[in-house]
């Protein structure tokens, strides 16, 4: 009976964290795919310039796919030190997350404010040498955002240090679009779009948050019943 019952929870667990290491093995392929392209997915912040999209998306399929495989080997070995090190490294994960996401709501102003603050330095750097992917980034973001600057599109005047503005803050595009300021821009900014996206979509952002955590909380579930029935079980095995 006891044998069956750390089987049963051994595939389970296995086949949890198959999926779990496929995802990561997909989100690392996405993000050295960015990572060569660039373009437009490089970072918008001149204090963080490591913080691109695709070195996000690398770091996450990285943890992910270590985890995964942590997990996948633990259950398919029935190795106590694999799975206590699996559960370890999920539960730190939610502790880091949980950490974050108080911190976040407690220091929400300030956060905001010197996210808004970094974005603006960024637009300096818009044409400059070497920050190709920046100005793609906020040509595309201003594209198909229809937005303008980090606040409104005065924002490039203090920036550039002249009143022009990229071309993609116009609201019918052409060469040279945005040297005329009897052109129309898009009045409303990409932080306030991003924000009214965010408010407009906090019920789905809220779900996904909610699968994440049971997610974690079944992975360490399963893992700890897994290595308490091995443990009662009385064998031994290799690490």
């Amino acid at each position: 009976m006891a044998r069956g019952c750390i089987c049963c929870v051994k595939y389970m667990l296995f086949l949890f964290n198959l999926l779990f290491w496929l995802g990561g093995c997909g989100l690392l392929g996405v993000g050295v795919w960015l990572s060569v392209s660039q373009g437009s997915f490089a970072t918008l912040s001149p204090s963080f310039p490591s913080l691109s999209a695709a070195n996000l998306i690398i770091t996450l399929g990285t943890v992910v796919m270590v985890t995964g495989f942590l997990g996948c080997l633990g259950a398919i070995k029935e190795n106590k030190c694999l799975l206590l090190s699996f559960f370890i490294v999920l539960l730190v994960i939610l502790l880091a997350e949980l950490i974050l996401l108080i911190l976040f709501f407690v220091y929400t102003d300030k956060v905001s404010e010197n996210a808004r603050q970094d974005l603006k330095e960024g637009l300096v750097l818009y044409n400059t040498d070497n920050n190709a992917g920046l100005r793609d980034a906020w040509n595309t973001i201003q594209g198909e955002w229809r937005c303008c600057g980090v606040m409104g599109y005065t924002d490039w005047y203090t920036a550039l240090q002249v009143n022009v503005v990229p071309d993609r803050c116009c609201q019918h595009v052409f060469p040279g679009c945005g040297h005329n300021s009897s052109n129309s821009f898009w009045t409303r900014g990409c932080y306030e779009k991003v924000e009214e996206w965010l408010d407009d979509n906090k019920h789905l952002l809220g779900t996904i948050a909610m699968c994440v955590l049971v997610i974690q909380l079944l992975g360490m579930a399963f893992s700890m019943t897994l290595y308490q029935q091995i443990h009662r079980s009385g064998k031994k095995y290799e690490a």
